[in-house]
Order: C-alpha cells, then structure tokens, then sequence
C-alpha cells in the first residue's frame, strides 16, 4: 500500500491580521504530496496551501480569507517552485528486476542447451 506524505516546500510569516482572533501573526505553508511505495517513491505536482494562526492555531480557510490576505497568498502563490515530478526506484524493486533478468536469462540459456526438449 502506498503512503502519502506531504512535504513542506515553502514556508512564509505574514503580518495579517488572524480573522478569528486578530493577532498578526500567521504563517503560510505550501506543500507537494510525495508518494512512497515498497518499490518507488513518487514526486507529484499537487501542491497545497494551509494558512494557520500562530496564537490561536486555528487554519484560516479561504472563505474566511480578508482581502489582503489573498492578495499576499497570490504573491507567494508566484514564488513558490515545487520540486520536479519523479519516480525514483528503491532498492527492492532493482534487485527483484536483476533477479528477474537472471531467471529470463537462465531459462533461454537452458532452453538453447536442449534441457526443455
């Protein structure tokens, strides 16, 4: 079964104002969803965003959003540069792949020898 992480990307302190208990401080957070199997770990695109309050640790959804507070999620909306979408093979799935051309291999072999006749 494949799990599904999210990792930060980008994070960025804003000085709006906190819709829920007006404290300026609030931090922004992009994330990309990485996938990891027992065979390979995968990049994706998705990218994600979660504003949360630093004082009353509540996230502001974007129905509560002011509009300075789009506009500055926008702004960083632009700067944010997820990382390249990859797979990357683990070390299970290279060495089950080598076994695999060694047993094809094998068999051809002996087959071209005259044991399957």
């Amino acid at each position: 079964m494949a799990k599904e992480k999210q990792v930060a990307i980008k994070d960025a302190a804003l000085t709006n104002n906190c819709p829920e208990c007006f404290n300026q401080e609030l931090k922004l957070t992009f994330y990309q969803k990485h996938t990891f199997n027992p065979f390979f770990h995968r990049t994706t695109d998705q990218v994600t965003s979660e504003i949360k309050c630093k004082k009353c640790y509540s996230i502001i959804y974007p129905v509560n959003w002011t509009p300075d507070i789009e506009r500055v999620f926008e702004y960083y909306n632009k700067l944010v540069t997820p990382d390249k979408t990859s797979i990357r093979f683990t070390t299970l799935f290279l060495v089950l792949l080598v076994l695999m051309l060694c047993l094809v291999t094998a068999g051809i072999y002996l087959y071209m020898e005259g044991y399957f006749k």
